[in-house]
């Protein structure tokens, strides 16, 4: 919303789910000058908090909202205007804004939003989430280790709005069938095989840690279904692992033992909220979700080693590959760049650990983005 020079900042939303948030802290004072992509803010939700990155280029006349005060999604909580606009139009702005303003729970004729839901995969039951309608070949979204498809919160929606996106509960996660093998091949099967039940032909796929050990094996068993690698924090591109994480995370039964796993994953701890907390020992208890656990942990990482190890054989993959990886990773450790075929692109993150996806999403929502519109610009 703009009138002249005055932009409103209002408060986004973080995943479906989210309905409200509140400004944990703000990362600009009153009089700043901001520019597009700085963090404006760290925006608290149930689930995480995460930084907001300014979407406009200004002087942060106002915050509207007080720290820690919760607002609805899309409430006003800041103004950015440059310096000579008077404070009397801002008011007037704000007045404005307040009266027109009505949350999305208040709205009385509101778009029902995307839910996930089960498919059938081969005698097998698989849950999706499916967002947006774009043309082109859709981009599909395959988690790792222990997650399941809402660790796309942040990237689903974002890139949603120009594409078509599939997000995946892999066997032995989320709302998925349970039982699995658990090795890398079975389970790129799987998703190809999910793929094939949906009719998509090719796809643009976007995997992190495990998911991206197991899209890389896609794309040397697929490559047709391939059109593009995005590949965050991925396993199978060396041979060590962080083990502590993987048996943790399996054993792990109490708030008290699983939160300092869960802080293995991320730059800054202090992301692991308790909710998050809940929610995965709430999935742990499901029957046969620890035995899967145990099965894709024993078939892919024994005793601080990868079972796996893809990095010879990048060379053999058609399709273009980028890969994003946060400096401060504990879980996998940073590849050397300089292992990599020159035509991959390497993105190392900064303020990031094994999550950049929730850490950094706007900057990794960019460059997914502009990674998969270089690749349909060269197609077209």
């Amino acid at each position: 919303m703009i009138t002249g020079e005055i932009k409103a900042i209002t408060m986004p939303k973080f995943g479906l789910a989210m309905t409200e948030g509140k400004v944990a802290s703000w990362a600009k004072t009153i009089g700043a000058e901001v520019n597009v992509g700085d963090d404006l803010a760290d925006i608290e939700t149930t689930k995480i908090t995460n930084a907001y990155e300014s979407p406009v280029k200004g002087i942060l006349r106002r915050q509207v909202a007080q720290e820690q005060e919760e607002l609805p999604v899309g409430s006003l909580i800041a103004i950015i205007a440059d310096r000579e606009t008077s404070e009397d139009e801002i008011d007037r702005f704000i007045d404005k804004f307040q009266a027109e303003f009505v949350s999305e729970q208040d709205k009385s004729e509101t778009v029902a939003a995307p839910e996930p839901r089960v498919i059938e995969v081969s005698g097998q039951k698989i849950r999706i989430l499916e967002i947006g309608n774009g043309e082109g070949a859709p981009i599909v979204f395959v988690h790792g280790f222990g997650g399941d498809l809402n660790n796309w919160m942040f990237n689903q929606p974002p890139l949603a709005e120009k594409h078509r996106t599939i997000a995946i509960d892999l066997p032995g996660h989320g709302g998925s069938v349970k039982e699995t093998s658990g090795d890398i091949a079975s389970l790129a099967k799987s998703v190809g095989e999910t793929l094939d039940a949906l009719g998509v032909a090719s796809a643009h796929f976007v995997g992190h840690s495990l998911g991206g050990a197991i899209i890389l094996a896609l794309a040397l068993e697929r490559p047709t279904l391939v059109a593009s690698l995005s590949l965050i924090s991925p396993a199978a591109l060396g041979d060590v692992i962080n083990t502590d994480y993987t048996d943790g995370f399996i054993t792990a039964d109490r708030r008290k033992t699983l939160k300092p796993v869960l802080q293995l994953l991320f730059a800054d701890p202090s992301l692991v909220s308790n909710d998050m907390i809940d929610d995965l020992i709430k999935f742990k208890r499901l029957d046969g979700a620890t035995t899967a656990l145990t099965a894709i942990a024993s078939a892919n990482f024994k005793e601080g080693r990868q079972s796996l190890n893809l990095l010879s054989r990048l060379a053999e993959i058609k399709a273009p590959v980028e890969i994003l990886w946060g400096k401060q990773d504990q879980v996998v450790p940073m590849v050397d760049p300089g292992q990599l075929p020159g035509t991959i692109a390497f993105h190392p993150l900064e303020k990031s650990g094994h999550m950049p996806q929730m850490e950094q999403s706007a900057e990794v929502n960019g460059l997914i983005g502009d990674f998969i519109t270089k690749v349909e610009t060269k197609v077209g």
